[in-house]
């Protein structure tokens, strides 16, 4: 079965952006790079991938979902962020048909479930706090890649809802150089 995972930037006090969204202050540069592009080729921006000279290689997700926040951070000039992935756009605000885009105000635990019970690879979650709140029973696996950086405030990377206290089990943790560490997680 497909699982949901939570991959995602994350500060050491626990935000995924800043207060208004920026996460400028979260390292671009550094051999965590090539760790990214090793394991999770998948999850680069098509258009930055391109840029890099790099092809996603189509083996780790083949769906990605986001809050609008998140989706925004690119616009007006990136409209379908990860064209090589189905892409599911969380939000209540009218938009505009995107291709490869899929808007959606429907429940997001409903929404995964079908996702689950589909044929494919594993389905990405890259963010936002709140929608991660809203899944939190639904998160099969995070895979944090903790930034050394204070943001003092901002996105966190779960918030705070109603959802049940669960375990998780750490199974993996790689250190890099620039002080950014990956650290994998599944549920017990």
């Amino acid at each position: 079965m497909r699982e949901l995972v939570y991959y995602v930037a994350v500060s050491l006090d626990g935000y995924i952006a800043g207060p208004d969204g920026q996460f400028d202050a979260f390292l671009f540069e550094g051999d965590h790079m090539d760790g990214i592009n090793e394991q999770y080729s998948d999850t680069l921006p098509t258009h930055y991938a391109e840029m890099l000279g790099v092809t996603p290689r189509g083996d780790r997700f083949d769906t990605v979902l986001m809050g609008y926040g998140t989706y925004a951070a690119g616009l007006p000039d990136v409209t379908s962020p990860y064209r090589h992935l189905n892409q599911y756009v969380f939000t209540h605000r009218h938009h505009e048909p995107v291709d490869g885009v899929t808007f959606t105000d429907r429940d997001p635990a409903e929404v995964v479930r079908e996702l689950k019970d589909r044929d494919g690879l594993d389905i990405w979650l890259c963010g936002g706090g709140r929608l991660a709140a809203q899944l939190a029973g639904e998160i099969d696996r995070f895979v944090l890649k903790r930034h050394p950086v204070l943001l003092g405030a901002g996105i966190p990377f779960v918030a705070p809802g109603t959802y049940a206290p669960r375990r998780f089990e750490r199974i993996s943790a790689r250190e890099f150089d620039s002080g950014v560490s990956f650290v994998e997680y599944a549920a017990t």
